[in-house]
């Protein structure tokens, strides 16, 4: 099968795959050209979908976009394709992410086609996780997905990760101040359950989990101090496993690999048998970004914190229609 007689049915089901993909308040930033000659797929920022206060360089945007780059590499793969990504192709055109020719020389790349069946599995959980920790077997495979995608994943040690937990308040404190970054998350998040709303975006009541009681795991609480009634609170783990992720360099196409990298973790983490959130929070504002770095490590920029464990799945979040996302030319 050349890249010019793939059907528009496959091209559909490789972009609806690769919008399964984690976003920054499930904005889903992203949008797909379907060159139907030239048998590529090209990749573009919505930027409609940016979060100016919370994402105002547009870090979070890119990894988003990572993200479902890495979701199509892998629908790719376990669709008997081996995709050919060039990154940020014309620079001059920053909304221009990434370019990619569906049938490159080679074979798939199996290790990634084996994390297909994850993709739809996979949901952030802002539930409890048990007090258990995540094997040293299972941490090497993750920090190993991380590598293949050019960026570090490292467990800091107990110090490190009470540290974090600090930064995450402070974090916390900031945004309750701010009352434009309060604004745009009311804007992308909904008190009440997504089937009530018919939202196709955004993070909707049953996701934000319970209020913690007694214990500061890394989850955002997406409320704002809106009224939810029927949410209660609960313990949430005392000892969190926290990992962070991070790239050499800090600029727009390391964003799109650290997001390419976060997703392999975390579709890794589910094929594991692990659950998952992340959370940006302390990364969003500059006084507390330096600090979260591990200073043992050799990671220069930390771009996401993950919390890791073992416990129930997160509810799956509302996704835009495909034919939202997709323009064939």
């Amino acid at each position: 099968m050349t890249a010019q007689h793939l059907d528009a049915n496959v091209v559909t089901a490789l972009v609806t795959d690769a919008a399964a993909a984690p976003s920054l308040h499930n904005a889903q930033p992203w949008a797909f050209r379907w060159l139907r000659d030239a048998g590529v797929l090209r990749l573009y920022a919505d930027p409609g979908r940016a979060l100016l206060r919370t994402d105002p360089v547009n870090r979070g945007l890119h990894m988003g976009c990572g993200a479902a780059l890495l979701n199509l590499r892998v629908a790719a793969a376990a669709a008997g394709l081996a995709p050919v990504v060039r990154l940020l192709p014309e620079p001059a055109l920053a909304e221009f992410l990434a370019e990619v020719r569906l049938c490159g020389p080679g074979p798939p790349d199996r290790a990634l086609a084996r994390l297909h069946p994850a993709i739809h599995r996979r949901h952030s959980s802002r539930l409890p996780f048990r007090d258990e920790a995540v094997p040293a077997a299972a941490r090497q495979r993750l920090c190993d997905a991380a590598r293949a995608e050019g960026a570090q994943l490292v467990f800091p040690g107990a110090w490190h990760v009470r540290s974090i937990l600090e930064l995450v308040r402070d974090a916390e404190v900031r945004e309750a101040l701010d009352t434009g970054v309060r604004a745009e998350t009311t804007q992308w998040t909904r008190t009440e359950p997504s089937g009530t709303a018919g939202a196709v975006d955004g993070i909707p009541g049953e996701a934000f989990g319970p209020r913690q009681r007694g214990t500061s795991a890394p989850v955002r609480d997406f409320s704002v101090g809106r009224p939810m009634p029927g949410r209660g609170s609960e313990p949430f783990e005392k000892a969190p496993n926290i990992a962070l992720l991070g790239t050499a360099r800090d600029e727009p196409v390391e964003w799109l690999r650290a997001g390419q990298a976060l997703e392999r973790v975390l579709l890794r983490a589910t094929t594991e048998g692990l659950v998952a959130s992340v959370t940006s929070q302390p990364l969003e504002w500059p006084e507390t970004r330096w600090a979260v770095r591990d200073p043992v490590s050799a990671m220069a920029h930390v771009q996401m914190v993950l919390r890791l464990g073992y416990g129930p799945e997160g509810p799956a979040s509302p996704r835009r229609p495909v034919t939202e996302l997709l323009e064939f030319l």
